[in-house]
C-alpha cells in the first residue's frame, strides 16, 4: 500500500518554502508570477519570474499574488502553488500520488482568506489541506516547546506581515498582527531616494540595499553602498552613493511600528506569564530578523532577553513540516 505523502507550506508574500518530512526544506521560490496580460498565459514562476521585475516589456508583468501575507489575486495564486507543487512532486518522486497538505496563514487573515488559501491548495493537487497559523508554526520551527503551560513569545517578520505572538500549551494567548514588514521596508527605501536624490530605483535594488546596509540600530560603524537608478530630472541612468544611517532613516518609522506590536503584545501578556518572558525571552523569526542589528535593537528596546532562530528564513516552513506529527493537537488553533 502507497504510504501518504505530507507536505508542510510557508504560503509566504516573498517566498514560498516547502517541507518534506524525509527531505527537509525540498523547495524554496519567491512568489512571483510573470504574465503575459494579453493571452493570459503563465510564462514564469519563482527565481525566474523575480528575474523578470522591473525588466519586462509592456504586455509581460511580474507579479505577487500574495499581497501583506493574503492571496490578493486568487487565479494567479492557485497556478503559483500548481507549479510549485509540480516541482515539488519532480524533487519528491510523488507524481502519482495527491499529497496531505499543511499551509500556514497569518494570524489576522479572515474565514474568507482561509477558505481562498484552502480552495487554492486543493485546486493546485492536494488531497487534504489543514491549516496552522504562522506565529505556532514559527514557534515550532524556532524549537520552542509550544506544547508545554510557558510563555513562548516569536516574532516573525515576513514579506508581507509581521506577526507576535505569545503561545502557550499548544495555544495563541495574544497575538497582533501587522501589515509593516519586509515589502514596507522596501517601499521606505524606494521613496526615500525618490525625496533624496531624485533618482527612481526598482524593488531588487531596494531589498539589496536593505540586506546589505539595512541596519535596526542608530549606533553602528557607517557604511556606503553605489546604487544605480533613473534620475528623475533628465529620465537617464544614474549612480549614486547612499550610507547605512541615511538607510536606518528611512526604514525608522516603519520598524517603530513592528516595536509597538511587540510591545501591544507584551502587555496583554497575563500576569502568570510574564515571570516566563523574562526568563525565556523573545525569538525573531522571518527574513526581517536578518536585518543588521536587530536583536540588539528589540533587547535594548523592550529590555528582555532577544534571541534570533536558528534558521530565520526557514522557521516557518520547518514549523509547518514538524506539525504533521502532531497537527491533530494543533489543530483547533487554526480553526
Amino acid at each position: 500500500m502507497l504510504s501518504t505523502i505530507e507536505l508542510g507550506i510557508d504560503l509566504g508574500t516573498a517566498n514560498i518554502l516547502v517541507y518534506s518530512k524525509n527531505k527537509g526544506i525540498a523547495l524554496n521560490e519567491p512568489s512571483v508570477v510573470a504574465i503575459d496580460i494579453e493571452t493570459k498565459k503563465v510564462l514564469a514562476v519563482g527565481s525566474d519570474a523575480k528575474a523578470m521585475i522591473g525588466k519586462t516589456p509592456e504586455n509581460i508583468v511580474a507579479i505577487r499574488p500574495l499581497k501583506d501575507g493574503v492571496i490578493a489575486d486568487f487565479d494567479v495564486t492557485t497556478q503559483l502553488l500548481q507549479h510549485i507543487m509540480r516541482k515539488a512532486s519532480k524533487k519528491l518522486g510523488f507524481a502519482v500520488r495527491k499529497p496531505n497538505v499543511v499551509i500556514c496563514i497569518p494570524s489576522g487573515s479572515t474565514s474568507v482568506d482561509r477558505r481562498a488559501i484552502q480552495d487554492a491548495v486543493r485546486s493546485a493537487g492536494a488531497k487534504k489541506v489543514q491549516l496552522i497559523e504562522e506565529p505556532v508554526a514559527a514557534a515550532i520551527g524556532a524549537g520552542l516547546p509550544i506544547d508545554e503551560p510557558v510563555a513562548n513569545v516569536v516574532v516573525d517578520i515576513g514579506g508581507g506581515t509581521t506577526e507576535v505572538a505569545i503561545i502557550s500549551f499548544g495555544g495563541v494567548v495574544a497575538c497582533h498582527s501587522i501589515r509593516v514588514a519586509g515589502d514596507r521596508l522596501d517601499e521606505d527605501i524606494i521613496q526615500y531616494v525618490r525625496k533624496a536624490y531624485n533618482v527612481l530605483i526598482g524593488e531588487r535594488t531596494a531589498e539589496l540595499i536593505k540586506m546589505e546596509i539595512g541596519y535596526a540600530i542608530v549606533d553602528h560603524e557607517e557604511v556606503s553602498m553605489e546604487i544605480r537608478g533613473r534620475d528623475l530630472m533628465s529620465g537617464l541612468p544614474k549612480t549614486i552613493s547612499i550610507t547605512s544611517t541615511e538607510i536606518h532613516v528611512a526604514m525608522k518609522e516603519s520598524l517603530s511600528h513592528i516595536l509597538e506590536a511587540i510591545r501591544a503584545t507584551l502587555e496583554e501578556c497575563p500576569a502568570e506569564l510574564s515571570g516566563d518572558i523574562v526568563d525565556r525571552g523573545v525569538i525573531l523569526t522571518g527574513g526581517g530578523a536578518l536585518i543588521k542589528g536587530m536583536e540588539e535593537w528589540v533587547n535594548k528596546e523592550i529590555d528582555v532577553p532577544v534571541h534570533l532562530a536558528a534558521s530565520p528564513l526557514e522557521s516557518v516552513a520547518l514549523g509547518t513540516g514538524m506539525a504533521l506529527k502532531y497537527i491533530d493537537k494543533i489543530y483547533s488553533i487554526a480553526k
